[in-house]
């Protein structure tokens, strides 16, 4: 039934550590409000790395949403892939799909790992702030949902889901089918089985890739917040992410603006970032779509 199941263990016995470029942003001087990007080298052991992706659904009540992540999926894939063959644990985490994938190997290997002792309190639980952000001020308004289709189309493409006996708000059913999914990967939407799986696998990193960066990737249970307040070290890929923003609120600029202005305030406040190259090589991903558009 599911796919992609084979995979040899021994692929990545002597696989080689992953080199990065933390990228975050210090401030300049004290109390100056200005900040400027730093640059850290780290070395981390694939065999303690998880790369978590969140909610990359196979569809979204945002039309422009579901676009931008068609056009990243593949680059997704193959950094996946790339980083599996090393010996860094995959995490697919779907939000709200586990009925989908109840019966798949992956979903019973995060089901099946026994508590951890150190389970933090709230760990199953949203996190919308953490105290370091309360040094400055959130980048951006995404008090309407962040949704950036034209009126129309997006009046159009809520008919389109429900005339597919779907909820035009939630639609999602199972992750995007470009990701694909191994058995020795895992599959949940718990910060409760996240962190236990972390803590079994003695994983220390956690790279965070998927959508969207001012939502779900920083504030979901196994999210960037979570991970960085509970002592993880975490990183968002900066690059395989995007967000819900709509140009028409402040500080009225393009989506893609929008989103690497929230991605600048994680680099403050709450954890730095890599890009896709410093796995694959080549260079980072960018939308070339017509999303790519200033509104």
């Amino acid at each position: 039934m599911w796919g992609v199941t084979a995979f040899a263990y021994g692929a990545f016995a002597a696989a080689p550590p992953l080199q990065l470029a933390l990228q975050s942003r210090v401030e300049a001087g004290p109390g100056s409000g200005e900040f400027r990007v730093a640059t850290t080298v780290a070395t981390w052991d694939p065999g303690q790395t998880a790369i978590i992706v969140c909610d990359m659904w196979d569809l979204h009540h945002c039309k422009n949403a579901v676009k931008r992540e068609r056009e990243m999926a593949p680059r997704m894939n193959e950094v996946l892939e790339r980083a599996r063959a090393g010996g860094v644990l995959i995490i697919h985490a779907p939000s709200s799909c586990m009925k989908y994938y109840e019966n798949h190997p992956a979903r019973e290997r995060a089901r099946a790992v026994p508590r951890a002792a150190n389970l933090p309190a709230d760990i199953g639980s949203w996190c919308r702030q953490i105290p370091a952000e309360e040094q400055g001020k959130y980048p951006i308004d995404q008090t309407d949902g962040g949704e950036d289709d034209a009126p129309a189309e997006h009046e159009a493409w809520a008919g389109e889901l429900k005339a597919k006996g779907l909820n035009p708000r939630a639609p999602w059913t199972r992750q995007i089918d470009v990701l694909k999914i191994y058995d020795r990967d895992a599959i949940s939407d718990s910060g409760v089985e996240i962190w236990n799986l972390l803590e079994q696998q003695r994983i220390s990193n956690v790279i965070l890739m998927g959508v969207h960066v001012n939502m779900c990737v920083a504030g979901r249970p196994f999210g960037l917040r979570q991970m960085a307040k509970n002592g993880r070290r975490v990183v968002l890929m900066r690059d395989l992410t995007d967000s819900m923003y709509n140009p028409a609120r402040w500080p009225f600029v393009d989506h893609h603006r929008g989103t690497e202005l929230f991605i600048e305030h994680l680099e403050k406040f709450v954890c730095p970032t890599i890009t896709s190259d410093q796995i694959l090589g080549g260079r980072p991903f960018s939308f070339i779509g017509a999303t790519q558009q200033k509104n």
